[in-house]
């Protein structure tokens, strides 16, 4: 079995679970989610999709960005779906908000059924990044974008030394997600990374057509 750091990042659980979910909605983490949101535009954005919701403060977040609209959340941990529900609670009861519990690699969404998908800190645990991509690819409208935003990447020491540890965690280049998403069929890929934080984000889009 792997060894994970407490709360296990990857399918929080637990009480140790729960307080990394409260850690995630705040602090750092607000400062990666205000940085990659950045970079989207979300004109026309009326249906987003969260993949890897955690503790659920990113669907406020989209929302706050959409002009009225509709935000989704998936999470494989039971423990993130619980939380999220709760973080979003008002929204869900007047219908603007939604959190499923699933797997990224068979989500339970309609073909084309969001203009955006977002995922923060959650494609190191993706144990099939090329299903997760495709699905994604899927579930978006055509023209629709999908943003990746990860702390770190491949030049973050401590990053790839706990992922080194875990065998079931991988910290990406991004010019490595560059080549995934494209490969899975988005097109006008880029990625960047932040100057000062080294943060790292990839914004994809769905072709108006597929080939």
């Amino acid at each position: 079995m792997p060894t994970w750091p407490e709360g296990n990042p990857a399918r929080p659980e637990g009480d140790a679970g729960r307080a990394m979910l409260a850690r995630m909605n705040e602090g750092h983490h607000e400062v990666l989610a205000a940085w990659g949101l950045s970079l989207i535009d979300f004109a026309g954005v009326s249906r987003a999709l969260d993949v890897g919701c955690g503790g659920g403060a990113n669907l406020v977040r989209l929302r706050e960005r959409m002009e009225g609209g509709h935000v989704t959340g998936l999470d494989y941990s039971e423990l993130s779906v619980e939380v999220s529900r709760r973080t979003n609670a008002e929204a869900i009861a007047e219908g603007r908000c939604a959190v499923t519990q699933g797997d990224v690699a068979a989500m339970p969404f309609e073909d084309a059924a969001f203009n955006l998908v977002t995922g923060f800190e959650t494609i190191y645990f993706w144990p099939d990044v090329q299903a997760g991509l495709a699905e994604a690819l899927r579930v978006l409208a055509p023209g629709g974008q999908l943003l990746i935003c990860n702390e770190a990447d491949d030049t973050n020491e401590s990053a790839c030394e706990l992922a080194a540890s875990v065998d079931t965690m991988v910290v990406y280049a991004g010019e490595q997600l560059v080549c995934l998403f494209e490969g899975a069929g988005f097109e006008d890929v880029r990625w960047q990374r932040h100057p000062q934080t080294g943060h790292v984000a990839v914004v994809g889009r769905r072709p108006l057509s597929v080939r």
